[in-house]
């Protein structure tokens, strides 16, 4: 077999890369690149201009996702695939944002990445199921509540996104504290949070990019 289509593949663990590397070459693919980080990958995305780049979501210096939306900001047309063990609703929210082409979980076996592959190389999607639980269970529902709230609460959600306090953001809205915790209050009951503070807290941090897309 071989795939005329050129391939970056980028990973910080040396033992997968390579694994992933030699699995691919003995496949018939053509990988012109390789990287350990993401300021690796994403000079040699500029370089070499890969049909396709499979990236792992998480190395040092940038992140996979990182890499991706610094490359669509220079107008780069590699199609990615984004290869990782995480499962959390922001990094898969985010990706999913950035249009990338596929998404799968390190477990799964080489043959889905063949499969992956060769989607992408003929310009559609492939993405877990895993992917597609966490979007149509998980994902979905949650945007389904921020619709409800109001746009002064979508404001002060993204600004807690941010780290700032409900003092910080009175101060910059121009609005007292005591309404800033009005809203507050509002919003926990809309999104269905109950009162724990803790859970509040816990929610925004898990939610980040999806709030921060508001």
């Amino acid at each position: 077999m071989h795939n005329s289509h050129t391939l970056l593949i980028a990973d910080d663990h040396p033992l997968l890369l390579k694994g992933l590397v030699d699995e691919l070459g003995s496949k018939g693919y053509n990988v012109i690149a390789q990287a350990t980080n993401g300021l690796e990958a994403l000079e040699a995305l500029a370089d070499q201009q890969p049909d396709i780049a499979i990236l792992d979501i998480q190395m040092p210096m940038l992140s996979g996702i990182e890499v991706i939306a610094k490359a669509r900001e220079v107008g780069c047309e590699t199609r990615f695939i984004l290869l990782t063990s995480h499962k959390e609703e922001g990094l898969v929210y985010r990706a999913k944002q950035l249009g990338i082409s596929g998404y799968l979980m390190k477990e799964e076996p080489f043959s889905e990445i063949q499969k992956c592959i060769q989607m992408v190389s003929v310009g559609s999607t492939y993405f877990s199921k895993s992917f597609e639980q966490v979007v149509e269970t998980t994902i979905n529902p949650q945007l389904q509540k921020l619709k409800l709230l109001s746009s002064s609460e979508r404001t002060i959600l993204r600004m807690m996104a941010q780290s700032k306090t409900s003092k910080e953001i009175a101060g910059e809205l121009l609005i007292s504290l005591r309404t800033v915790q009005k809203h507050r209050s509002n919003m926990i009951q809309k999104l269905e949070l109950g009162s724990d503070g803790d859970q509040w807290t816990s929610w925004i941090s898990k939610y980040k990019d999806l709030i921060l897309s508001l």
